[in-house]
This record gives C-alpha cells, sequence and structure tokens, in this order.
C-alpha cells in the first residue's frame, strides 16, 4: 500500500522540481530564491525551511540521482554468485546514471557555478564523498566474507568511477565525444570489472 506524501514532502518535490526546470535554464547564478518559490507555488521561507541555500538545493539534485541509481539496481552482494558478473551490473547501473541526459546536463551547470565558487564545491564534494554508493556497499561486503583482498573500500570505489568515468563522462560532460551506447557502456563495464578484480579477487 503506498504511503500518503505528508504536505511538507510535496512542497519540497515541488520545490526540486522547480530548482532543476531553473537550474538547468538559467544556471544557479541565474535563478533567485524568488523565482524558485514562484515556480514550486511556495513561500520562499518554505523553501529555507527545507533547504539553506541554492547551492545545498543543487548539490541535492545531484545526491538524488546516485540516491536512485542505488536502489533501483536491484542487486546487493551475493556471497553465492561469481563475483564478476554482479559487479558488472552494478557498474553497467551507476555508468547509466553518469551518462544520462539529466545527470550531464545538472553538471555542466554545477561546473559552470562552482567554478566560481571553489570554496562551495570543497564543501559539498566533502558531503558527497560520505555518500555510500551502490558499488561501495558491494565492496565491503565481499571484502567482509573474505573474497577480495585487503583494500580501503573508498579507494577501490573511486578507482572504478576513474575509470569509468575517462570513458564516459568528461569528454561527454566538454562535449568532446558523443554519450556512449548501450553495448558500449557494457562493454566499459565488463572491461572495468575484469581490471578491478584482477588486482583485488582474493
Amino acid at each position: 500500500m503506498e504511503t500518503k506524501r505528508t504536505r511538507s514532502e510535496i512542497k519540497r518535490e515541488a520545490i526540486l522540481t522547480a530548482a532543476k526546470q531553473a537550474f538547468l535554464e538559467l544556471g544557479v547564478q541565474g535563478t533567485s530564491m524568488d523565482m524558485l518559490a514562484n515556480l514550486a507555488e511556495v513561500s520562499k521561507r518554505t523553501i529555507y525551511n527545507h533547504f539553506e541555500s541554492k547551492e545545498a538545493l543543487f548539490m541535492e539534485l545531484i545526491t538524488e540521482l546516485w540516491t536512485h541509481a542505488k536502489q533501483t539496481s536491484g542487486l546487493t552482494y551475493d556471497p553465492d554468485s561469481p563475483l564478476q558478473p554482479q559487479l558488472v551490473k552494478l557498474i553497467d547501473a551507476e555508468i547509466e546514471t553518469i551518462s544520462s541526459d539529466e545527470y550531464m546536463e545538472l553538471n555542466r551547470v554545477a561546473f559552470g557555478h562552482f567554478f566560481f565558487h571553489p570554496e562551495v564545491l570543497k564543501k559539498e564534494v566533502e558531503r558527497l564523498t560520505s555518500f555510500e554508493s551502490a558499488i561501495m556497499l558491494w565492496i565491503k561486503d565481499a571484502l567482509a566474507d573474505g573474497r577480495l583482498k585487503e583494500l580501503e573500500p573508498e579507494v577501490a570505489t573511486e578507482q572504478i568511477h576513474s575509470l569509468i568515468k575517462g570513458r564516459c563522462f568528461w569528454c561527454q560532460l566538454l562535449q568532446i565525444d558523443p554519450i556512449l551506447n548501450a553495448d558500449e557502456r557494457h562493454e566499459l563495464a565488463t572491461q572495468t570489472a575484469e581490471m578491478f578484480l584482477c588486482r583485488y579477487e582474493g
């Protein structure tokens, strides 16, 4: 049975929807809290009750994409299954998120804004690094089960992200290369999982 949303939850969703629209069209700098209040049909005070700043609101949009990827990947560590197929599916899911038009456009807005506000970027990056992706959770479970060699989960996760972003994110963000298609994404996920497990599988 679907739980009925509260008025606060409905307003929060309206704020996020309005913010996404405004940020993509006008950028963070070009968007005012008054404008967001009008778009979301809430008071400015209501926005501040949910988010302390435009930057916090913007980073929430980015975080929601990762949260959605973690919840919808449908895969957790399975101690009775081979490691490689599990890891390939997880990497595939994250590549799909990274490669989505929505994620790419939001990150273009982010880079355009935070390039001129490095102190805010540092604060938000520190907050996001505490977010445990599906891959990091999987690595921790496989490590605890003794199927991976000794490693730092945070470092190992970053190594995977560095491998995949080099092919499917940075050049696409700068519009140098096209977005990878499904076959190319799967090939990248497979190659990345193979490289990772060659180094860390116990």
